[in-house]
């Protein structure tokens, strides 16, 4: 019994290196993504790489339609319930209004709060 490689020499096995586990996501799934992660604060692919868990080819924008909808469904369920984190180990990213309060005085924002009906102490 003779003993056969299923490929010829050189050639690889089964998949080539830095081929996707699929098909490729469409490309209204693409832009679908990228406007969520725009309003979730990131600038693209490569800016939301380290909170989202991205690989490197996922950071390029080369996603397969699985995962294109798994982050799709992540980012939606973290807009319909904000106390859920986006993603695992995920950053938050401040928004405008965020950092403007930030930027207002104590006092001012105390009485604005006060204005509203709420108690503030201070600590």
């Amino acid at each position: 019994m003779e003993w056969r490689l299923p490929y010829r020499f050189g050639e690889t096995a089964t998949v080539a290196f830095g081929q996707q586990p699929g098909p490729p996501a469409s490309p209204r799934q693409l832009q679908e993504l990228t406007s969520l992660l725009a309003e979730a604060g990131h600038t693209g692919f490569r800016d939301a790489r380290g909170p989202m868990g991205f690989t490197q080819r996922q950071a390029a924008g080369r996603f397969t339609r699985e995962e294109a909808t798994a982050f799709i469904d992540q980012l939606q369920d973290a807009e319909l319930d904000p106390s859920a984190p986006a993603a695992a180990g995920s950053v938050v990213v401040p928004s405008a209004e965020d950092r403007a309060m930030g930027r207002m005085p104590s006092d001012r924002l105390a009485a604005e709060l006060r204005r509203r009906g709420w108690t503030v102490t201070k600590p």
